[in-house]
C-alpha cells in the first residue's frame, strides 16, 4: 500500500501526518521535501521502542547533531521530573528555537515531548513519530501535550502543533496484542462519534484490524485520522464541537488515576471501559436508543474487549473514582461533565450531573 499523506490545517500550523511502511529510512528525505530546517535534534525515545528501529532514524538522519534521550514511557513518568530532565540535555547543549525535538514512543511520550518543546525557549520545533496504534491515531494528532500530577491526569499541558508527524506500519509488528487492543479503543470511539458506516466496517473486519492485516490496518488508522483531523481543524483549542473526542474519557481517566496509572489497566483499555460505561449510562439515562446500544455493546463484547468494571474495581472504590471524575479538566462547575451518545455518529457534549447520580449509577454498575 502507498504512503497516505493527511493535512492538518489549524490557525496555529499546517502540517502533513505520513502513514506507510518503511518511513523511518526516509525521515530525512521527508523532512527536507517539507522545507524543515535544523542543525541539531534531540530524540525523546520510549525505551520500548526497538533499537535496530531507532539506529535507522539516527541513520536517517546522519548530516544533523543528534542527541538522544531514553526514558521509561509510563504515566507516573509522565511528570516535570522528566520535563526537567529533557530541559537539560537542551540547555546544556544550548538549542535554539530553530533545532527540533523529536518524540520516537508512544503516546506518553508524544505528550511529554510536546509539552517540552513547547515551553523550552517558548517553543522549539517538533517532530512527531508515533510508535503505538493508539498514537498513531490518536494523541499525535491536534497538538494536545501535558503531564501528569499527584492530582490528576493531564491538568498540566499546552495546546502544541507538531511540524510534522510520521505513522510508520513497521513499528505496530513490533507490539504485543494488548498494545493493539489498546489502540483500538480510540479507533472506536472515532467511529462512534462520527461514522457510522466506519463502526459497520470494525465491526466486520475486526480480527483482520487486530492481526494489522493490509489493507485493513491502514484504512483504520487513514480513516480514525481523518474523523481527528476534521474536528481539530474547527475546534483546535476544544472550546466547543473537539470536546466530542472525549468520549468516554471522564470515566477512562478516573479509573486509570484510581489504580494509581498501573500496569493493570493501560490508557486504551480504560478508554474501553470508558466507553462502555458511558454508552450504559447514555442508555440508563434514555439518551441512547436500543438498537445502537446493543449493537456497540454486543461488539466489545464480542470482540473480547475490557467490559466489565468488577475486574478491575469494587465497591471500596466507587469514592475514589468520583473524586477523580470531579476533578476533571471539563467540569466547570461542582458538577461531573459527560460526553454521552444520542445515536452512532451523534454525541452530545456538556451534559452535566451531580455527584450523587454519578454514584448511584456506578454503585449499580459495581454491585450488578
Amino acid at each position: 500500500m502507498k504512503t497516505i499523506k493527511l493535512i492538518i490545517k489549524t490557525k496555529e500550523q499546517k502540517y502533513p501526518i505520513y502513514i506507510g511502511h518503511k518511513l523511518v529510512s526516509k525521515i530525512s528525505k521527508i523532512i527536507k521535501n517539507n522545507s524543515i530546517k535544523f542543525k541539531k535534534c534531540l530524540l525523546v525515545v520510549d525505551k520500548n521502542v526497538p533499537k535496530n528501529l531507532i539506529f535507522q532514524i539516527k541513520k536517517s538522519l546522519k548530516n544533523k547533531k543528534i542527541y538522544l534521550y531514553t526514558f521509561n514511557a509510563s504515566e507516573k513518568n509522565k511528570n516535570q521530573n522528566t520535563i526537567n530532565k529533557i530541559f537539560k540535555i537542551l540547555l546544556n547543549n544550548n538549542f535554539s528555537r530553530e533545532d527540533c525535538l523529536f518524540a520516537v514512543g508512544g503516546g506518553i511520550t508524544g505528550d511529554v515531548s510536546g509539552y517540552a518543546a513547547s515551553t523550552f525557549k517558548r517553543g522549539l520545533q517538533f517532530i512527531n513519530i508515533p510508535t503505538t496504534l493508539l498514537s498513531q491515531i490518536d494523541s499525535s494528532i491536534g497538538g494536545k501535550t501535558g503531564i501528569n500530577t499527584s492530582h490528576g491526569k493531564n491538568l498540566i499541558g499546552s495546546f502544541y502543533q507538531p511540524k510534522l508527524v510520521i505513522s510508520d506500519i513497521n513499528f505496530l509488528k513490533t507490539l504485543n496484542k494488548r498494545e493493539i487492543i489498546s489502540g483500538y479503543g480510540e479507533i472506536l470511539k472515532h467511529a462512534i462519534i462520527a461514522n457510522v458506516k466506519f463502526c459497520k466496517y470494525l465491526n466486520k473486519n475486526f480480527s483482520r484490524i487486530i492481526e494489522l492485516k493490509s489493507p485493513f490496518i491502514e484504512k483504520s488508522i487513514f480513516e480514525s485520522c481523518k474523523i481527528k483531523k476534521i474536528v481539530v481543524e474547527k475546534d483546535e483549542k476544544e472550546t466547543g464541537l473537539r470536546k466530542i473526542l472525549n468520549f468516554g474519557h471522564t470515566f477512562a481517566h478516573a479509573f486509570e488515576a484510581s489504580l494509581g496509572y498501573s500496569k493493570k489497566l493501560n490508557h486504551g483499555e480504560a478508554v474501553i471501559l470508558g466507553i462502555k460505561t458511558a454508552l450504559r449510562f447514555s442508555y440508563n439515562n434514555n439518551i441512547l436508543n436500543l438498537k445502537d446500544f446493543n449493537f456497540l455493546e454486543n461488539h466489545i463484547k464480542k470482540s473480547g474487549l475490557p467490559s466489565n468494571l468488577k475486574k478491575y474495581f469494587s465497591l471500596k472504590d466507587l469514592n475514589k473514582i468520583l473524586s477523580f471524575m470531579l476533578i476533571d479538566k471539563k467540569n466547570n462547575s461542582k458538577k461531573i461533565n459527560l460526553i454521552l451518545l444520542k445515536k452512532i455518529g451523534k454525541p452530545i457534549i456538556d451534559k452535566k450531573y451531580k455527584k450523587n447520580i454519578l454514584s448511584f449509577f456506578l454503585k449499580n454498575e459495581l454491585m450488578n
